[in-house]
């Protein structure tokens, strides 16, 4: 596959088609490369500092993200979206972006599976049991007495 060129106005384009791939799925890899606009893309120099100011930008909205995901704040999306942003202007982005589109879908997919949503029902069903067995032993030797407040007994 071609990565990249460093001729203006050249763009990476996947194969025309692979084996095993449906027609639509080859034309969806169509279109790697830069989306900054044509004159931007004309000049050397203004498209360097183009794609730094994406990098730039993307960057802090990547570590925006892995600060959220120990702290309240929607830490993977974020994520993804500095991804996308640097989708816009690097190829190696695009290629993870769709990397992780495809492997989200297959999860989805196997999710919606009737057997495996039987299998998480009845695993969430035994967990709330053990949980609320937990909680009525509790109940029954504390009382609604928290944790902090118990004395030795």
């Amino acid at each position: 596959m071609n990565t990249g060129s460093d001729e203006p106005r050249e763009v990476a384009v996947a194969p025309e088609e692979r084996a095993g791939e449906k027609p639509d799925e080859a034309q969806d890899e169509q279109g790697l490369g830069s989306r900054a606009p044509e004159f931007i893309r004309s000049r050397r120099l203004l498209h360097l500092s183009w794609q730094v100011l994406v990098f730039v930008i993307g960057l802090a909205v990547v570590v925006a993200g892995i600060i959220m995901l120990p702290l309240p704040g929607p830490g993977w999306v974020v994520i993804f979206g500095g991804m996308a942003i640097w989708a816009t202007e690097f190829v190696w982005a695009q290629l993870v972006l769709r990397w992780t589109k495809r492997k989200v879908t297959e999860a989805a997919h196997r999710a919606l599976d009737p057997r495996v949503r039987r299998r998480n029902i009845i695993l969430t069903s035994i967990g709330l049991v053990i949980i609320g067995a937990i909680l009525g032993v509790y109940l029954w030797k504390f009382g609604f007495e928290m944790p902090w407040n118990i004395k030795d007994q």
